[in-house]
């Protein structure tokens, strides 16, 4: 496990939770974990606590699996010696692991060039803009691509470490893990359900940027059929200007961000109104109910009435009068210029009523993959060289 200065210490204790305590008195196999500095000591971390690792990098050289649990910012760039360790161990066979921000880690090093990963969706938009040959997928709770894998934010991070041991050592081992760390063995996009929800949030650095008025604008009127076009015009700029100086921001073209605001509507109305799934479409922007079905099943997986009907199969109370909704929206719209809280996560490319439009705008985002359940499951084949896996 690699550890670094300003790491977040939740992240950092999950491996050393799942690899780094002996538990075969419950089924569960035993690791040998060694923790190493990523740089020089003391390192620093949550509530101004101090870490000492007792390895450095030359550790990483024995190891057959290198977890990084995570990275203090996505502004910095990693230390170079560490990048250099962490492609040697790759080129000698090692597994390695990002967490959460890790994958900023595992992207410095040029570890997910031209690999599918994923990462914390607040960060996503910045490691596909930054590495543009990484194929983001915010989508999944992690992703599993044979000698790499990548995990989204905090918990998620979790899922994939039992993945490692359900992987290295069978189900049977992973569940007994599972129990004694209370949580779920396995998570399924089933499981989240309703919880897949498109966040609304983009980096902090953008917050104070005159775009937000555009923003809060768009999402005062989504009920209103309007393109990017309007939007450029209220920036006062022309629209090869607009869509540069959004994408600059955030990493994601405005249409993206429109027509994920637009689905994210669409799935509050239906979880919190009785309207058709015409007038849901109509409400939300859309030109025809068959450009939201389209829309609406690319970034969430069902269509709007699958949707709405498992919806209410789990919360058969039902929910807030749809005025309540609008006052919530205007509420939240009002306050974008302020924290920019109500951007979307522009992680799915989606367009327009035009079919055609749909199609990703930049390889970095996740219309590239398929649509899988939670959790990309093992993609290439551990290779003879690669050096024996139980090793932690």
């Amino acid at each position: 496990m690699l550890l670094f200065s300003g790491g977040p210490i939740f992240e950092s204790s999950i491996p050393l939770s799942v690899f780094g305590i002996d538990r075969q008195d419950a089924g569960v196999p035993r690791y040998r974990l060694l923790v190493c500095a990523g740089e020089e000591a003391p390192l620093r971390t949550t509530g101004g606590l101090e870490l000492s690792a007792p390895y450095g990098l030359e550790a990483i050289a024995r190891a057959g699996t290198v977890v990084v649990p995570a990275w203090r910012s996505i502004t910095q760039a990693p230390p170079p010696a560490a990048l250099d360790a962490l492609r040697r161990a790759h080129e000698e066979g090692a597994r390695i692991v990002g967490l959460c921000t890790g994958a900023f880690v595992l992207a410095a090093a040029g570890l997910l060039d031209g690999r599918p990963a994923t990462t914390h969706w607040m960060y996503a938009p910045t490691l596909a803009k930054r590495y543009p040959s990484v194929h983001v997928d915010p989508r999944e709770l992690f992703v599993d691509d044979g000698d790499v894998l990548t995990s989204a934010g905090t918990a998620a991070g979790i899922d994939l470490c039992l993945h490692i041991v359900r992987s290295d050592h069978g189900a049977d081992a992973a569940n007994a893990l599972a129990r004694r760390l209370v949580v779920p063995p396995r998570r399924t996009a089933a499981d989240l359900g309703h919880q897949r929800y498109l966040d609304r949030s983009l980096p902090e650095e953008i917050g104070a940027d005159p775009l937000a008025e555009v923003v809060a604008w768009a999402l005062e009127h989504l009920h209103e059929q309007f393109d990017v076009e309007t939007l450029a015009a209220r920036a006062y700029m022309s629209r090869r200007t607009f869509d540069r100086r959004f994408r600059s921001l955030t990493g994601s073209a405005p249409l993206q961000w429109l027509i994920t605001q637009r689905v994210l509507q669409a799935q509050r109305l239906l979880e919190t109104s009785d309207y058709s799934v015409d007038e849901v479409a109509g409400r939300c922007g859309f030109r025809s109910p068959v450009a939201l079905r389209g829309h609406f099943r690319r970034q969430l997986g069902a269509s709007p009435a699958a949707y709405r009907a498992a919806y209410r199969a789990r919360r058969p109370q039902g929910g807030a009068p749809e005025g309540g909704l609008r006052a919530e929206r205007s509420e939240r719209a009002a306050a974008v210029g302020d924290r920019f809280a109500a951007l979307a996560n522009p992680a799915t490319a989606l367009a327009t009523a035009d079919p055609e439009a749909g199609k990703p705008q930049s390889d970095a985002y996740a219309a590239r993959l398929p649509e899988s359940p939670v959790g990309r499951g093992a993609g290439r084949p551990v290779l003879p060289s690669q050096r024996e896996r139980p090793v932690g």
